[in-house]
This record gives structure tokens, sequence and C-alpha cells, in this order.
């Protein structure tokens, strides 16, 4: 693609620098291009300017120029590229304060749409699907354009040996694909198609297995009386999808290869055509989702084949739930062409969210008028109370919703049953996957997914994305304690990769040997505003007083956790039948675990995860001095 002219907006000031992602990096001043230091310069300043307006942490920059072993000076080589970037960068337009800050969540360079090329991209898409929106196709199809023209090629190309920047830039690519798409159906569906057909074939021949991309080629070729192509074009793509995947085309693409069967050369409009863009509201993926492939395969199986209406992934609080169901979302577009949303069913302070605020949320995203009227949002996180009737119109209205779509609804982190009562659909092919600590045995009929503690190997993999591989190698001894010491837990292992990465002279043994002690374990684990304690304290406000109290006696059992009924039977003073039901309400509610098999009450061994074992016996500990006798609980002799 050539290259438009640079477009200032507001910050085109005579001398400015405007700088480019979309291709090269590069960085113009009056239309001359600038030099920009050597390649780990440009890297920082890549990964800098590839998250504008928002801090980026000294790891993530360590990362992207080192990203197996930094050299000791690493922190000190940072802040001689930082100070090349700030000289480069110059003053920002509001007074001439400094462009670029250091604060206590990284570097923060402040940048205008005018000054580079993605935000701009940004704001024109954004318009674009505005203009879509209100029904004015030739305009979304005019503001697509000049996005698109900003578009010289895969973005960052000279930069994607360095992972860090490699993700950014696949990122940025897969943006600039959906905005092309949208682009190439608004042209198909104003007549237009001639003007799509030549760059949607250079752009499938790269991406091979974009669906959409190939179906708006089909729709051109249609289009512009090429019948013969356009059918060509999905044999090529079903057998590509057969050998490398072992899979169909789906439903919708097969859909349009049938109708292009039976429709001739005068048919005019494209067979699918889409005005709005289906609603996606997913949290990005993160780059250190590792393991759980087996788990993974099983929810995009249940979910792609549309046999399953409701899935529950259940675990303890940290062991990945909501990272699985969102990786699982984000690969699920095919499967579910009418949107994919995620929702959280808990506020910040882990308090439960009403279902009228649950509702109301649904009710925005998917466009149902009594959301927006007759149930208002939240202000400052507190529900504004609505009529009863309110709340049935609108659970009707999203009842119905689903009966005609073919969505995906995640429910994150479901307190109870009550909480999704009315949520989850009746008919149709709507889908919703919910993660939920406790198992949430009163939902039925659903599939279940329980995440058992990762494989060591998997644990370590995690370990290893945010340490480094050549920092694992050191002492895989230490790496292994680290991981097991943290009992698996993918929020454990992760805090201590934050940690480690930024304690960058801790020996990983020193780290292990903390971990170790019961006493400090806990402490330790804190990485910023991300603290192991806090999530496994929010999990046990969730259980019921009976409940706490004995956790608490079966946490103190044995050193590892696990226990026997007879053991717990004895520790809870109580009856076989009392201990039996005890166990198994602390199995429901996700704070014990139980054998994977059939096997009778017992033979079985339950087990306390390690650092929820810990927590409990901080709490225990502390209750001690004020609790003369155990609480009055449904533990009787029988």
């Amino acid at each position: 693609m050539t290259r438009p002219p640079v477009r200032t907006g507001s910050a085109g000031a005579a001398g400015a620098v405007h700088f480019s992602l979309l291709g090269p990096l590069t960085a113009r001043r009056d239309g001359r291009e600038l030099p920009l230091g050597p390649r780990k310069q440009r890297l920082v300043l890549a990964t800098l300017l590839a998250r504008p307006n928002t801090p980026v942490p000294v790891d993530v920059l360590t990362d992207a120029v080192w990203p197996d072993d930094p050299p000791r000076t690493a922190r000190k080589n940072l802040q001689v590229y930082i100070s090349a970037a700030r000289a480069l960068l110059g003053p920002a337009g509001d007074g001439g304060t400094d462009r670029l800050v250091h604060g206590c969540g990284g570097y923060h360079l402040r940048i205008a749409e005018g000054e580079l090329d993605t935000l701009r991209f940004g704001s024109l898409a954004r318009a674009g699907r505005a203009a879509a929106g209100r029904g004015d196709v030739a305009g979304a199809a005019r503001l697509l354009r000049e996005a698109l023209d900003l578009w010289e090629g895969p973005p960052l190309h000279d930069l994607r040996d360095s992972a860090g920047v490699a993700e950014e830039a696949d990122r940025l690519e897969a943006r600039c694909l959906t905005v092309y798409e949208d682009w190439a159906e608004a042209e198909i569906e104003l007549g237009r198609a001639a003007v799509a057909v030549d760059g949607l074939r250079d752009l499938v021949e790269r991406h091979p297995l974009r669906e959409r991309l190939r179906a708006a080629w089909m729709n051109s070729l249609h289009q512009s009386g090429r019948q013969a192509e356009a059918l060509a074009v999905y044999d090529d793509y079903r057998q590509l999808m057969a050998r490398e995947l072992g899979l169909e085309p789906s439903p919708a693409m097969a859909a349009l290869y049938r109708s292009m069967l039976g429709r001739g050369r005068e048919a005019r409009r494209p067979a699918v055509s889409r005005r709005t863009p289906a609603p996606v509201a997913l949290p990005a993926g993160t780059g250190a989702f590792t393991g759980r492939r087996e788990e993974l395969r099983g929810l995009l199986d249940v979910l792609g084949g549309g046999e399953e209406r409701v899935v529950v992934v259940s675990g303890p609080g940290g062991a990945g739930k909501s990272a699985l169901a969102v990786r699982a979302a984000h690969l699920l577009a095919d499967a579910f062409p009418d949107g994919r949303v995620h929702v959280r069913v808990r506020r910040e302070d882990g308090t439960a969210r009403g279902r009228a605020e649950v509702l109301a949320e649904l009710g925005r995203w998917c466009g149902i008028a009594e959301a927006r009227t007759e149930i208002p949002a939240t202000t400052a996180g507190v529900e504004v109370p609505a009529t009863d009737g309110a709340l049935v119109v609108l659970a009707e209205a999203w009842q119905e919703w689903q009966a005609r779509h073919r969505a995906l609804v995640v429910l994150d982190d479901v307190p109870d049953e009550a909480s999704v009562r009315g949520l989850l659909p009746r008919s149709g092919k709507c889908a919703v996957l919910v993660t939920a600590r406790g198992q949430l045995p009163g939902l039925a009929p659903v599939h279940r997914i329980a995440l058992p503690a990762p494989a060591d190997g998997e644990a370590l993999e995690l370990l290893g994305k945010l340490i480094g591989a050549g920092r694992l190698r050191t002492d895989p001894a230490a790496a292994l304690r680290i991981v097991r010491a943290c009992g698996g837990l993918p929020l454990a292992v992760e805090v201590s990769g934050m940690r480690l990465a930024v304690l960058r002279h801790l020996p990983l043994a020193e780290y292990a040997d903390r971990l170790d002690d019961p006493s400090a374990a806990l402490d330790e684990l804190v990485a910023g505003d991300v603290s192991v304690r806090h999530r496994i304290a929010s999990g046990w406000r969730d259980l019921a007083e009976p409940d706490r109290w004995v956790l608490g006696r079966l946490a103190g059992l044995a050193d590892d956790g696990c226990f026997t009924l007879d053991r717990a039977t004895v520790a809870l003073g109580c009856g076989e039948r009392a201990a039996i039901r005890a166990v198994e309400s602390l199995i429901d509610a996700g704070a014990v675990t139980s054998p994977a098999g059939e096997v009778t009450a017992h033979a079985a061994l339950y087990e306390v995860p390690r650092l929820l074992c810990l927590f409990a016996r901080e709490q225990e500990a502390d209750a001690a001095g004020d609790r003369t006798g155990a609480p009055a609980v449904a533990l009787s002799p029988g």
C-alpha cells in the first residue's frame, strides 16, 4: 500500500514528530524521516508507542529488549534508551511538559491522536462503525477506507524478532484485518464489490484460515459476476480446513456457499452483509496464558459443537478459570457470529452484583431497548433499584434475544446459582460459559469442567514465561520447589514470576526457601496490587460460618492438607454422616478437592489446597483467643 500524507490532527504544529507503527517503525518531522538509533533503542520506542497514554512496566520493556537473559546493566541501559526517546519526542503540546514520564506503574508516554498512526486509525475505525450503526453505509465505507490508507503492511515487521514486540504487532494487525473486513462488506453492500476483490485475494493468501475474509472475497467475486471463482474459493477453504485442522467450514460459510449455488449472475447484493459488526466485549487475552491444553480443547469442542448451552468451569480462586474462559471465547469467533461478551458477576470488592445490574449490562450490549430506559446503570458501583415489572420485562427480552441469536456470554466469577438464574438460555443456540469457585450444584442441566491444579510442567512453563527461560534453567530444582510451594495455583505462580521479574538479584533457591516457610508464604505472594492472600480471603468470605469453622479444623490435620474421612470425623468431633455432609459442603464450595474417579467416602483422600490451608490456619489462630468452643453448627453425631 502507498503511504498517504501524514494527518497531524490537533497536534500537527510545524516541527512536531509523527510516528508510524502500521508498517516499519518510522518517525518523521516536517516530512523528513528521522534516525531512530540502534535496534534496542527502537525496540524500547516501539513498545512505548504500542501502548500510548498508559503506563508500560519496566519489566515489559526489559523483556522486549532482552527476552531470555537480561544483562546486569539492563536497567541502566534502559535509562539511556529512555533518555534518547525523550530527546526525540520533545515536550508535549500542553505547556511544554514532559511527554515521557516515570511513575509507579512504569513509563507513561503521552501522545496525541495526530502524532501516531495507530491512534488515528482507531479513531477513524470507530467513526466508521458508528456510521454503519446509523445505517450510513457510504459514510462508513469512506471512513474505514481512510483508516486503511494508514496501513502500509504488517505492523512493526522490522522488529518482530522480539517476542514482546511481535505480540503487540499481531494485535495491531488483527485490528487492521477486522477494519478491512468491515470496509469490504460495506463496499459489497453498496454494490461496489470490484474495488475490494484484489485486496481481499492478497489478504486471504496471507491469512488463509480467516473465514470472514474468505466470505467477503466470495461475495465480492460473486457480485462481480465471477461465480465459478467464488465457488472455487469455498472449495479451496474446505480442503484447507480438513487438511490443516480436521474441521469443516462453519455453518454460516456453508450456507453462503449453498446460496451461491442457487443464484445466477444477476444477484447483485451479497449473501452475507453486516450493517453493524457483531458485538464483541472481551478482555484482552493474557500473553502469560499457559497450559490447560486438555481443558481448553474440551471447552472448544463442547461450545464449538453447539451441543451444550451452559458450561460451568469451577475451581478455587486463582486457578485460572477466567483466563481459560476468555481464551476460549477469543478462539470461538466463528462459532458465535452474533457476538461474544464477558460480564463479571462480582464488583471489584468481591461483592455480588444484583441480577438487575447484570441484566442491564447484557441488555445494553445486545441493544435491548428496555436496558437503556427502564433499568438504569449503576452509580459509583451501587445498583440503582429497578421495579419488579421492569426486571421481568428485561429478563423476558433477554430470553427472546438469546432464542433468536447465536452468541456466547461469559458470566465470570459467579458467587451462587441465584445470581445467574434467569440469565441462562432456555432455547436457541446461544451459549453461556460460567466460571465459579464453587460447583454451583443447583444448576442443571449443564456441562461441567473442574480445573485441578496444573501439572508441574505447565506451572514451570508459566513461571518461565514471566522470569525468562534462561533464568529458569539456572536452578530448575529451585524453580520446581517454587511452583510446588504455590500448590501449582496459576495465580500464585504468576505472582511469584512477577515478583522474581522485579527482584532480579534474588536467587531462585532463596525465594523457594521463603515460600516453603508456612508462616511467610502468603506474605511473599504479593506483587504490586496483586495479592494471593486477598484473593483467598474473598473466597473465605463466601463460605458460610459453619463451613469456615470446619475448614479451619480440617486445615490443621496434616502438613500437606490431606485427610481421610476418619480423621475428619475425629477433628470435627461428630458422627460419620455429619462429617460426610460437612466435607461435601466444602467440595461444593470449591474449598476441598476430592478424587476424580469413583471411590467410597472412607477410601477417598481429600485435600485442602496448600495456600488455602495456610490461610485457614491463620484464621483459626486469630480466632482461637476469642472462641471458647465450636460454633453452633449442624454437626450432629448422626
